[in-house]
């Protein structure tokens, strides 16, 4: 059965969007970039709420629009064909390789786990992610922990979650600044 994972840039103090709506303290380095290129190789499906599609819309146009470096375009070419779902109340069309969801994101997970095919099933965003692991959906939480303190904003973990327990899988420093920590959820 494929697993659900949820990835995403973190404060120190525990927040993927700054009090103003900013990710810029987030801004990865060389190395956490690479991070990032080598996590979307094992995705084979990213499930996304409408304002990280919005971010993300970015890149199905950024070859055209500016010169990328040799990372850029190599994340662009897995990026964009890598099939997602956005999830979305407002959005009546989606670009590039996403469509929209057509249930709630227990009933897409669900389908996404009984379909054949390979790589994780990734979830971004918070609001999302708080869904599925209110359902008990998430199988592994990574977490990318940026040096800064930003004192509110959207948090990772949803204030309402019920107790998980969690095993440690890996830690490790990426970079010079930011250290990557993974979970497993003990089933």
């Amino acid at each position: 059965m494929r697993s659900v994972t949820y990835s995403m840039n973190v404060s120190a103090d525990g927040y993927i969007v700054d009090p103003d709506g900013g990710i810029d303290w987030g801004a990865p380095e060389p190395e956490v970039f690479r991070y990032w290129i080598d996590e979307i190789r094992q995705i084979g499906v990213h499930l996304m709420g409408r304002r990280l599609y919005e971010t993300m819309l970015f890149w199905e146009t950024a070859e055209q629009e500016q010169t990328l470096d040799a990372a850029e375009l190599e994340w662009t070419a897995l990026w964009n064909p890598l099939p997602k779902v956005v999830f979305s109340r407002t959005l009546s069309e989606v670009r590039g390789n996403a469509r929209l969801a057509t249930g709630d994101v227990g009933a897409e997970i669900q389908r996404l786990r009984a379909e054949p095919g390979e790589g994780e099933i990734a979830i971004g965003g918070a609001t999302l992610a708080a869904e599925a692991a209110a359902l008990g959906l998430i199988d592994e939480y990574r977490i990318m922990v940026y040096p800064v303190l930003v004192g509110g904003g959207i948090p990772y973990f949803s204030r309402a979650e019920r107790r998980v327990d969690l095993d440690l899988v890996e830690t490790r420093p990426v970079g010079s600044r930011v250290v990557y920590q993974s979970y497993r959820v003990r089933r």
